[in-house]
């Protein structure tokens, strides 16, 4: 494995016990990755379907894994042994969803400019960030935040 350290920003969200999940996955990828820093918690309704309200936050870390390596070997197994169910329904609640949002400074995860729920927790850690057409991630997330149901949940503190 390559000493070369990458960085990358994970959106970890959860609407099935998040309170628990949250932590124990952070807990768990402390394990495998260096955690720099992290975003405050986020309330969000969830997507297409009137599931249970969403918990987001955003970390950025280091690892010596290219982002396909990370995603594989790390974030989907960490999913797996929190129960998440994979189904056809896309919208369907979960334990944990593990997301790369940037890679090394680049965005992987086009819809970072289009959700509060991924553009609020990820501009705490990333303000400086731009869209294709030049946008500040931390403009556009203030835009969503006023626009938006999004709430900061100050009495859910999740240490990394």
């Amino acid at each position: 494995m390559s000493q070369q350290k990458h960085q990358a920003c994970l959106l970890l969200g959860s609407n099935i016990e998040p309170e628990r999940n949250l932590p124990r996955v952070i807990e768990l990828l402390r394990r495998e990755v260096t955690i720099l820093r992290s975003s405050s918690v986020w309330q969000t309704a969830a997507v297409g379907e009137n599931g249970p309200d969403f918990l987001n936050m955003a970390l950025l870390i280091a690892t010596p894994l290219a982002a396909a390596e990370l995603k594989e070997a790390i974030l989907r197994p960490l999913e797996a042994r929190l129960g998440r169910m994979r189904t056809q329904d896309k919208y369907a609640p979960r334990t944990i969803d593990l997301d790369i949002i940037l890679f090394d400074g680049q965005v992987v995860d086009a819809d970072l400019f289009l959700y509060a729920h991924r553009a609020v927790p990820v501009s705490e850690i990333q303000p400086d960030i731009r869209s294709t057409k030049g946008d500040r991630l931390e403009e556009v997330a203030q835009n969503l935040l006023e626009t938006s149901q999004i709430r900061l949940k100050p009495d859910v503190f999740i240490e990394t």
